[in-house]
């Protein structure tokens, strides 16, 4: 009986606390202080991107940062050349061939520059 009676007092006293302290609930409406800052910003860009006026440009502005354009020579054409002389240099060059020894020189024997190695040949028992 003395467990029942102590809980009656705990659920009384509850009951009593909150009535002493009722909790007072207000609707508040919050209002987010950054939005407003990134309106004041976005206002002073938007201003100062109104009031600027870009220097005009002048002819004169690129001397001095940009050579002048002057056309390549244009190349000489084959008509022009010695085209006679240099087929007749051509015909009258010697035929030179690989292995066979030029005029004048004796004919050497070719290296063979691919060795082999003689393996030795081991006797099995």
């Amino acid at each position: 009986m003395s467990s029942q009676l102590l809980r009656a007092s705990e659920c009384n006293g509850l009951a009593r606390a909150t009535r002493a302290h009722p909790a007072v609930i207000k609707r508040t409406f919050i209002t987010p202080t950054t939005s407003r800052q990134a309106d004041l910003v976005q206002n002073m860009y938007l201003s100062a991107l109104k009031d600027f006026k870009p220097t005009p440009i002048k002819p004169g502005d690129a001397e001095g940062h940009v050579l002048k354009f002057s056309a390549p020579k244009p190349p000489k054409s084959p008509e022009e050349a010695n085209l006679a002389g240099d087929l007749k240099a051509y015909e009258s060059m010697e035929v030179e061939v690989e292995g066979q020894a030029s005029a004048g020189e004796a004919s050497g024997k070719v290296e063979d520059w691919f060795e082999e190695e003689v393996e030795e040949e081991h006797k099995t028992h």
